[in-house]
């Protein structure tokens, strides 16, 4: 049985995900993390509650998203889990950084990358992969239909869905997306988004104004 923590970290106030069962294992999820005290709160829980983090995952890599990514593979020692098509948005964090008026060393990372219809084992449980662009050009969906949920970072919040207007967003693209591969699964579907309060698939097909 999965367990999900959230830390509302940054200047963006961004979800930093821990997933986590009963084996203590556990996956860390877009480490927004971006000062000392922000980082400590992350670090206290997986230590308190004697987690291994197995994975460090991105569902995209724009700046909010990844503020402590250094830091969590620094500390970890395992690779990171992402979408090439996101590559170069990492690539761009110092350029990111500068326009909102600070300094980002240039993140030194191992990576694993991950395509639409891969899966992701976590102690014999499955996570789908879902490939849903349009936000960011690599934004990812991780979706457990065992336990009816998923992490959908930028893609879909509630009651709204990710920015277009970035760097190579795509409106129309997102809400093929959403609508084609996320709105086809369990109405009880619960949505943890990288922004704001969980929602369910649901809730979004009924009340989601983008997507009616």
């Amino acid at each position: 049985m999965f367990q999900i923590q959230a830390f509302v970290f940054n200047f963006a106030s961004e979800n930093t995900y821990v997933l986590f069962n009963e084996n203590k294992n556990a996956w860390l999820i877009d480490p927004g993390n971006m000062n000392d005290q922000e980082t400590k709160a992350l670090e206290n829980f997986i230590t308190e509650n004697e987690l291994n983090i197995q994975k460090i995952i991105l569902t995209h890599a724009h700046i909010d998203h990844v503020l402590g990514l250094q830091w969590a593979f620094d500390t970890y020692k395992i690779p990171v889990t992402m979408h090439q098509k996101d590559q170069e948005v990492l690539d761009m964090l110092q350029a990111s950084g500068a326009r909102f008026g600070f300094q980002i060393p240039a993140v030194k990372i191992d990576t694993e990358y991950i395509n639409e219809g891969d899966e992701l084992d976590f102690d014999g449980e499955k996570f789908k992969i879902y490939h849903v662009p349009g936000h960011s050009p690599g934004s990812v969906v991780y979706h457990n239909e065992t336990q009816k949920f998923m992490i959908s970072g930028d893609v879909l919040f509630e009651g709204s869905i990710g920015r277009t207007d970035l760097y190579k967003g795509n409106y129309e693209q997102l809400i093929d997306g959403i609508k084609t591969k996320l709105f086809v699964l369990d109405n009880e579907t619960q949505v943890f988004s990288g922004h704001g309060n969980p929602t369910t698939i649901g809730f979004e097909k009924q009340y989601n104004p983008f997507l009616r």
